[in-house]
């Protein structure tokens, strides 16, 4: 076993930067530039003391992943860099917009703390629609995303049609590549208001926790059934959009209740033609914090449960290789492992998205570093709150110490324990969900849930990766040309 005086005496002149982690006896070594290496005990001492012939295999392939010193290729590694790391220059990307904070069904696990229907005070008007359009649209990004979150937006309706109208007419003059999601439980559609939708390329996203027994339980509504009009709706869309490039996706939240049915949930998905699966770990914001003792989990809890799921995937997509049926959150991680590419997700991204990549608009016109930042707001805490569409430019907003704080303590290279991390080169850090569950954005990483359930599903990854059968479908799911799930939208509701 490599002791940490082993550790001490790498021979620096010949070892380029790396980062390693035990694996189940083997060494996994990873750089700044994503690279990685799966190593025996004896490769590893041989590499960290120097050993290792530049002309041999081993010596070869670590040449060309940067590990060693005297033939890192400088040029070739920084333009690697500067394409993933791309988001840092492009402006404020995803746009948030809650147009109420009204909704008709009511969420056990809601991180949004709606309100009830006869709440209109909390619907946004068109008078402050049209200057959050208007600030939007300052962001120099070329690519714009506007997602409707709620509450329900459907029950707002009239600024839902004001907004994605006025978008498209000032995108005319924009030229910007603009993309609008809605995220809604569907039971308030229509025939009509579908229709308007599809007319003006409106991307879709419900929630669909599983079958009927777990999402009935998750999501309660007198009026009706939750399940059912999610399903009956999600049919209709697939089936309007079968030639569209963008469908409809679903989001599932991990409950307790959810820990027992795995492959009950990966089976319900699949039924419905869904591409993939994102099994969201439960956040303690809003209503979820106040029931966490009934909804919650420990995180050892969790990866129990997702490894299972994976296994069970993974074995669908083994019998049929030409389904590339994935998860969400593994993908994000994989397209970083084996693409060294961005895959746009705000979770993993180093630094995290707030105010850089994402943006919230209240339904009063308040702007929010992202979206935790204004469930927070739901909670009398307005730390994360950068300004108002009332005044102000998207500049201010941006210069807001709201904004640079939280850019610095997602920074990994700035963090004790992240910064010697291997997984540093993959994952991010989420300093509001530290905030809320340490009273820090800046966490100690040891007893951190979310840090410990990352932690678990890169483990996860990088021991089926050793397998070349399930390396072969892990690279089926990055290379599909299939369009993934959005996750660093579509995750709220």
């Amino acid at each position: 076993m490599i002791t940490l005086e082993d550790i001490r005496k790498v021979d620096e002149k010949k070892v380029g930067a790396f980062y390693y982690r035990v694996l189940n006896g083997r060494y996994l070594i990873t750089n700044d530039q994503g690279r990685y290496l799966d190593l025996s005990e004896e490769d590893f001492k041989s590499f960290t003391r120097g050993e290792v012939l530049p002309e041999s295999a081993l010596g070869m392939v670590l040449k060309q992943n940067g590990f060693l010193r005297e033939w890192v290729d400088v040029e070739s590694l920084s333009r690697d860099w500067s394409k993933k790391n791309a988001f840092l220059n492009s402006g404020t990307g995803l746009h948030i917009i809650v147009v109420t904070l009204r909704c008709n069904q009511k969420c056990v696990y809601c991180q949004v703390s709606s309100v009830g229907m006869n709440e209109t005070s909390t619907d946004m008007t068109e008078a402050t629609a049209e200057k959050v359009l208007q600030r939007i649209f300052e962001s120099p990004n070329n690519d714009i995303t506007i997602e409707f979150q709620g509450g329900e937006p459907l029950v707002n309706w009239p600024i839902i049609r004001y907004i994605v109208t006025r978008a498209t007419e000032i995108n005319k003059t924009a030229q910007k590549n603009l993309i609008i999601g809605m995220v809604s439980n569907l039971s308030l559609m229509d025939e009509e208001k579908l229709q308007f939708l599809l007319e003006h390329d409106v991307t879709f996203c419900t929630s669909l926790d599983g079958p009927a027994s777990v999402h009935e339980e998750n999501r309660k509504w007198l009026g009706g059934t939750s399940h059912g009009d999610a399903v009956k709706w999600w049919r209709v869309i697939m089936e309007k959009t079968i030639n569209k490039r963008y469908r409809i996706d679903a989001l599932t939240t991990i409950t307790k209740r959810s820990l027992s049915s795995p492959k009950e949930i990966i089976d319900e998905y699949i039924s419905l033609g869904a591409r993939g699966i994102y099994l969201r770990y439960l956040s303690p914001l809003g209503f979820a914090l106040k029931t966490w003792e009934k909804i919650g989990y420990t995180s050892n809890e969790y990866l129990d449960f997702y490894r299972t799921a994976m296994d069970y995937i993974i074995d669908i997509n083994l019998k049929d290789r030409n389904k590339h049926f994935f998860e969400n959150m593994s993908k994000q991680f994989l397209t970083k492992i084996l693409l060294n590419e961005d895959p746009n997700n705000m979770d993993v991204r180093n630094p995290c998205g707030a105010g850089i990549g994402q943006l919230a608009y209240n339904f009063d016109g308040s702007i929010y570093t992202c979206d935790e930042g204004r469930m927070l707001s739901r909670m009398k805490d307005e730390s994360f709150k950068v300004g108002d569409v009332k005044t102000g430019t998207l500049s201010d907003n941006m210069r807001h110490p709201a904004v640079r704080s939280l850019i610095v303590a997602s920074h990994l290279e700035g963090q004790p324990q992240c910064s010697s991390c291997a997984y540093k080169p993959y994952d991010g850090v989420c300093p509001i969900y530290n905030y809320v569950t340490e009273g820090d954005i800046i966490s100690r990483m040891h007893s951190n849930q979310r840090c410990h359930v990352h932690m678990g599903i890169l483990d996860y990854l990088f021991l089926r990766l050793r397998d070349p059968q399930v390396k072969a479908v892990f690279e089926g799911w990055v290379t599909s040309p299939e369009r993934p799930i959005r996750a660093d939208i579509f995750q709220r509701n």
